[in-house]
């Protein structure tokens, strides 16, 4: 099976373009303003208007109200609502009732421990992202270029699809893959050459290394 890539915090008709060339299975809108990353409703709707089809389009959200929702949809055709905040079962229920969109939650993992959450939202989310827990002094919830041990997703056991985030990069992909058994993955800044702005070479080489397009050279 093909690992799933998301290309997360496309902010521009290029990334967008760059991303769907490259084989991404989804890209990934931020509605959090303080994020570098961040487009507004009608900034996502051109974006996502300057190519027809390619990869589904997923719309992050730190705990959203509906209105910030319901503006977001209103321009751009979202195939997943991700809620990456303090969102409640309850309230992820709420949202994939109300709006008749997938909704795929995020979740911090520092410590097995952390993994406990996972079940209340495997109940009630089509999918799940496990992503570094952010520190405490941290402004982002995600996008911090920092990974957590990986070899912990193995023991969660997740029954609904899921990606692994958190300081992914081309160089370290194949190797999270590996040790978490994660079927997709997540990557924001691992893919960009400055803060906020994507390159096209790094995309390439992220989606390559986590389908194994580029196998290492043998030893001499």
């Amino acid at each position: 099976m093909s690992i799933e890539v998301k290309i997360c915090g496309v902010n521009s008709a290029e990334a967008l373009r760059w991303a769907a060339d490259a084989g991404a299975d989804f890209v990934g809108f931020v509605f959090f303003p303080a994020s570098p990353r961040a487009v507004t409703p009608a900034q996502s709707g051109a974006i996502s208007a300057s190519l027809a089809g390619g990869p589904r389009r997923v719309g992050l959200f730190v705990d959203p109200d509906d209105a910030l929702l319901e503006a977001a949809l209103a321009t751009t055709a979202l195939d997943v609502i991700q809620l990456h905040g303090e969102e409640t079962p309850g309230r992820v229920a709420a949202i994939r009732a109300r709006f008749g969109v997938p909704v795929m939650k995020a979740i911090g993992i520092a410590t097995e421990a952390d993994l406990a959450q996972i079940a209340p939202f495997a109940e009630v989310a089509d999918r799940l992202l496990l992503d570094a827990k952010p520190p405490p002094d941290a402004v982002l919830p995600g996008g911090n270029a920092a990974p957590f041990e990986w070899r912990l997703a193995r023991l969660a056991r997740i029954n609904r699809p899921w990606l692994l985030a958190g300081g992914l990069t081309p160089a370290n992909v194949a190797e999270a893959i590996a040790a978490s058994g994660a079927p997709g993955v997540d990557v924001s800044s691992g893919v960009e050459r400055a803060r906020g702005v994507k390159d096209a070479g790094l995309i390439h080489a992220f989606i390559a290394a986590s389908r194994g397009w580029e196998k290492p050279r043998a030893s001499i």
